[in-house]
């Protein structure tokens, strides 16, 4: 009886690993490395396009511009959700200059309707 338990393990052991049906069984094996490898290229190609791709200016950046020139006036009234950045890209004047002809108004707390001084 001993034989036979015996026996019966090498049967068990045979089958569970034999390599001619595991290598039939399991293509996974040897296409998951490639697909791993293709979906790191891809990853590397899309990002490396995105960070050394040029971006153009956007389409309304000519007319910003533009604006800027034709500001006229010498105050400007704050609108809601304005500040000093903001002010400043829509009147083509810095920041730093809006500051200096500006010295008592607060930059952290502009209100509604304040005047700026925007040129001398």
């Amino acid at each position: 009886m001993a034989e036979h338990e015996a026996g019966s393990s090498v049967l068990l052991r045979e089958r569970l690993y034999d390599r001619r049906a595991m290598a039939r069984r399991s293509r996974a094996r040897y296409l998951a490395p490639i697909a791993l490898a293709a979906t790191i290229a891809g990853t590397y190609v899309v990002v490396h396009q995105g960070l050394t791709h040029k971006k153009s200016a956007p389409p309304h950046a000519a007319t910003t511009h533009k604006a800027r020139r034709k500001v006229r006036g010498t105050f400007y009234r704050v609108q809601p959700g304005d500040n000093l950045t903001s002010i400043a890209a829509k009147t083509g004047i810095a920041v730093a200059t809006l500051e200096a002809l500006n010295p008592h108004i607060d930059p952290n707390a502009l209100q509604t309707s304040q005047r700026i001084r925007l040129r001398r």
